[in-house]
Formats: structure tokens, sequence, C-alpha cells
């Protein structure tokens, strides 16, 4: 028996495991948005199913509602009374024959505030999600001071020196520095050294020490899907050297990726004491500016920081969830402006990825620890609900159109029209589908 498919097929077990996990507790989450809204709203649901086809558990609550998980655990529904389908879209013929009590508890039959209250609750509940994880995160880990204080230093080579935690740097190479950004703006202006000089006061006392570089050669994160993640890369390796050249700083790094045009590089890693050789090749990466637009350049997929980890303090649960909300719409900005930059062919289609890309990515950050994991799913969650938003038939964004021209029109679509446009709407998203999974196996 040929056993050497067994490493990929155990990757592929793991990859699909991620997807679905994440996915299912997204879905849960939208579909329930939809279901609580709705039973405020007095619309009755008749089922709540994670995944579609075959029912391998069901179980009815007291309200009559059915709980379901289905065999094909790739999204999930709420079928609400009066129904003709799980996408509500138009009624199961019986809503006519029922009293007005009786039809008030339909989705056709209740008013339009109701239904689109109860659809838009489903991206809603997406957001808020996201919003309260990054919130828990930020309000566990704290956030950065602005007095430039040591907090937790890296783990680093022994014959790298360090400071100390509860050091309060005050002069980096003889430059004053009074915050933590001005310790940023400092280190990235300095020339690449082995070590600099830093005045400190330690214990109440100014001291002048030998430390190293500030911004020094250590992985804070490694991105998924990127060249790092295939060369097996993680947070806390130190890169010493590129093709045989010494390594200082994060920027020198940078640099040459930056330079290589993609050509493979021969990386000496630190980790925990071992020295490793990793050759990988960089990859060309559209990235996001603050001030708008994208910057296309070559990237291996890792990041950097200082040498340590700034004293952080507690926020308070209003700051926490102001920092998520910043994080949530953060995310939703790029995203229409990348979606924008694809459209008018300013950044390559490459940066739209499909189930397969999205299960990778899954299982890039599963494999990196709960945290990662989490805050992937936090990110996912936030794309999901932007997604759902979009004025597409078959998806709530159509839906909330739909239920607008009903509030202009004072009477929705006809049938006719609601088949024709999901019908459109099915197409739309099946043509997008096939070319974010074209992306998936033909992008680098």
């Amino acid at each position: 028996m040929d056993f050497s498919l067994l490493p990929q097929f155990g990757g592929l077990v793991w990859t699909l495991l991620a997807f679905v996990v994440a996915l299912s507790v997204i879905v849960a989450i939208h579909e329930y948005g939809h279901y609580i809204v709705g039973r405020w709203c007095g619309i009755h649901a008749e089922v709540f199913s994670i995944g579609f086809g075959p029912v391998i558990w069901a179980r009815p609550d007291k309200r009559g509602t059915v709980w379901q998980i289905a065999a094909l655990p790739f999204g999930g529904y709420v079928k609400f009374k009066g129904d003709a389908n799980a996408a509500s879209v138009g009624g199961d013929g019986t809503v006519q024959t029922m009293t007005d009590a009786e039809r008030r508890s339909t989705m056709p039959g209740a008013p339009l505030a109701a239904r689109a209250a109860t659809v838009a609750a489903g991206p809603v509940f997406n957001f808020i999600m996201s919003i309260a994880i990054f919130a828990v995160f930020v309000g566990i880990a704290g956030r950065a001071t602005d007095d430039p204080i040591v907090g937790i230093l890296k783990p680093l080579p022994a014959d790298w020196s360090t400071l100390q935690p509860g050091d309060m740097i005050t002069a980096i190479d003889g430059v004053a520095v009074d915050t933590m950004e001005d310790v940023l703006v400092t280190a990235s202006e300095l020339t690449p050294a082995t070590n600099v000089t830093y005045d400190i006061v330690r214990d109440g006392a100014s001291l002048q020490v030998e430390a190293t570089f500030p911004l020094v050669s250590v992985i804070d994160a490694v991105q998924p899907r990127s060249a790092a993640v295939n060369a097996g890369l993680l947070k806390g390796d130190v890169i010493k050297s590129v093709d045989g050249a010494p390594i200082h700083a994060f920027g020198q790094l940078r640099e040459i990726v930056a330079a290589s045009g993609g050509a493979p590089l021969n990386l000496e890693v630190w980790r925990a004491g071992e020295t490793l050789d990793v050759t990988l090749s960089p990859r060309r990466v559209d990235l996001p500016l603050a001030e708008g637009g994208f910057e296309t350049r070559w990237l291996i997929g890792i990041s950097g920081g200082l040498f340590f980890e700034p004293e952080t303090e507690t926020m308070g649960p209003l700051s926490a969830i102001t920092y998520g909300a910043e994080q949530t719409w953060f995310i939703v900005n790029s995203s229409l402006s990348a979606l924008y930059h694809i459209i008018t062919a300013q950044i390559s289609t490459c940066n739209l990825s499909g189930p397969v890309g999205i299960a990778g990515a899954a299982a890039d950050t599963a494999a990196m620890g709960a945290s990662e994991f989490i805050w992937f799913i936090a990110v996912l969650s936030t794309a999901v609900g932007l997604l759902n938003l979009f004025p597409i038939p078959v998806l709530d964004g159509g839906h909330l159109v739909f239920y607008a021209y009903e509030a202009v029109r004072g009477k929705p679509p006809s049938d006719k029209t609601l088949n024709v446009m999901m019908t459109v709407g099915i197409m739309l998203m099946g043509s997008l589908m096939v070319f974010a999974l074209m992306n998936d196996f033909l992008c680098p």
C-alpha cells in the first residue's frame, strides 16, 4: 500500500475542519440574528438549520422551531412561517387562507419594518460578533502606553543583549525620546547595527547601556497563505541573515525582499536556541494604504516590531468596544476599496479569494494558535456581513432593496419579477464563485 499521500490527506482534513468550524460559527451567528430579531418582531421561525441537505440531527423547541444540523456544513438558513423556501422568496400559498392574527406571524404577512429588521439582523449580528471579539482581545491584552517603558522582552539569541522589563527609555543613540511613538520614529531612522546606545531610567537611576537594535528582525506575525507560512516560519523566529548577509534590522529584510523580484531567498533563522536554514520566494501582494488606494510590493508574509512589548494599560469596556468598532470598520473600508480597485483593474484580481483560499487561510491561522484562529473568524465574519449587504437578489441586501421598493411603491414586486431577479442573483453569485475558485487554483 502507498502511504505517500497520508500527509497530504491529513493536511486536507485539517483544512476542511478549520474551514467548517470557522464557517459554522459565522453562519450560526448570522442566522441567529435573523431568528431572534424575527422572533422579537413576532415572526415565527419553523426551521433553524446549520448546513444543507440530509438532516443528521434535529430537535424542536417549545416554540415549535426545529433546530437542526444538516450533512453539508457549508451554510445555513432560517425558514420562517409562510416562506416558500429557505431564501424567504415568495409565500407558500397558505397565507391567503390564514386569519389576520395567523398571517401576522408569517414572514410575508408581517409589517414591512418587521421584515426589513429581520433580514438586516443577519449581517448586523456578524458585525456585532466581530466587534465583540476584537474588543475582548484588546480588553485582555490591553493597549500600549504612551510612555517608552519596556514591557515583556521577546526571546532573542543569547548573544544579542537586551534591556530589562520596566526600563524607561529616554534616548536612543543620543536622540531624546518622550513617547513610544518617538521610539518607533527614531528607530526607523537609525542605521542598522548590531547594538545601539540607550539612555534609560532603571529603578530610579539614570543609566546608559548597549542593547540590540530596536526594530530587530524578529517575526511578530505570519500571514496566512503566504510564502512564510509555506516555508514553515513561525511567530518569534529571528532572521539572522539573508543569502549570507547579516540582518540587524527588520527594515534590512524588508528592503532585500522588496528588491528580490520574487527570486528565492536563503534565510538563516534562529528559533528557540536552534539555527535553521529556510528558502522561500517572495510574492507580489497588493497592500491597502492608510490614505486609501493600494501599493504593490514583493512580500514574504511576515511583520515585525520592537524587540520588546511596550508596557500596556487596561482598557475600559467602552474603549475596547470603540476599538472593536474601528477595527471592523477598517476591514469593511479596506474590502470595499479592494473591490473597487479590482473592478477598475488597478490591482490584481488575485486579491479575490474563493472557498479554497479561505479554507487555506483558516487552516493556517488555526495552526498558529487559538487566538489567531478566533481573530480570523472575526475578520471573516465582517467580510460575510458585508457581502450579505450587497444589493444582489438572494442576498440579504437584495431583500432590503425589494423592501425599499415596496416602501416607495406601496406594494412588493410581483412574483414574476421576484423570480426573474432571483435567477439573475443566483447567476451572478454563481459566476463570482466560479471566478474566485479559479483564482484559488491559478493565482500564486
